[in-house]
């Protein structure tokens, strides 16, 4: 449960410097920390569940499938009814829009919302490393509403600028006692909230299709998990990884968990820096 040090943290931050933007009228970033909080709350009482049971079992893998999605479906409905949010799929760096029709593009968007989640939560299995993978994350967000603001003055981008900021500052204040040897760790509270603030701010920024690059990361993580799974039914008993998802195998082989959170994050950096390339294609310079 120690993702509520930075949690609320951020919550405190966007009150004090987002409150210009509340004044205006914009609630984007409020939207996304509610949205993020609804899947915090999620894993606090999955979290609770395994204290109070002194099990490794809280929440039934129905159970949070369910509250994620109805998570899901009531954020996406919520920013399209606000206008923050078109049901148009941009393709980055190709500067293309796939016209989808509303009831397809929110299928998609709640597949995208909880797979994205839930590997966020796969990658929390090192000591910083979701947190380190997710810092080069909120930098990138924090400069994509930030670029979208100065060239665009696009409504809202400001106060979703402070939230990324905030994150990224919290979740720098959390690695101070979660790096290796952790004294604190996120649990479920702390690794789903942050699969939903990332997954939130890319549907406000209305690039959803970004998480591919941003989330990179992530989706080997859990790629590696569904792929060890598979060809161990398939095979019955054989296996790809020496221990899935990834980390563990690269651990398996000799790595120690240093290399590996300073490994991964280097690789979402580049990937994050590659990613600003894709939004600046949106939001050119005027």
């Amino acid at each position: 449960m120690g993702g509520l040090m930075f949690i609320l943290a951020i919550g405190i931050a966007i009150l004090a410097a987002g409150w210009e933007e509340v004044r205006m009228g914009f609630y984007n970033h409020w939207y996304v920390f509610l949205f993020a909080l609804v899947f915090g709350a999620i894993g606090f009482i999955d979290d609770f569940q395994k204290l109070r049971h002194k099990a490794n079992e809280g929440l039934t893998a129905p159970q949070k499938f369910l509250l994620q999605l109805a998570a899901a479906i009531l954020f996406i409905v919520l920013l399209r009814k606000c206008g923050i949010l078109s049901p148009n799929l941009y393709v980055p760096f190709f500067g293309v829009e796939l016209h989808l029709p509303w009831v397809v593009y929110l299928i998609f968007a709640v597949l995208v919302i909880t797979g994205t989640v839930n590997a966020v939560n796969i990658t929390d299995g090192l000591d910083g490393l979701s947190s380190s993978v997710t810092l080069p994350v909120c930098a990138f967000f924090a400069a994509a509403f930030g670029w979208a603001w100065v060239k665009w003055q696009q409504s809202g981008t400001a106060g979703m600028a402070v939230f990324a900021a905030a994150l990224f500052g919290g979740l720098v204040g959390f690695l101070l006692y979660n790096h290796y040897p952790a004294k604190v760790f996120m649990g479920d509270t702390g690794s789903l909230f942050l699969g939903g603030a990332v997954c939130g701010m890319a549907f406000a920024l209305d690039m959803p299709l970004i998480l591919i690059l941003v989330g990179i990361i992530y989706i080997i993580e859990t790629l590696s998990d569904i792929i060890q799974v598979t060809y161990f039914k398939a095979t019955h008993g054989k296996r790809i990884f020496r221990m899935a998802p990834l980390h563990h195998h690269l651990e398996m082989g000799g790595w120690n968990e240093k290399k590996v959170v300073f490994v991964f994050a280097s690789i979402s950096l580049v990937f994050c820096i590659l990613a600003f390339f894709g939004v600046m294609g949106r939001f050119p310079a005027l």
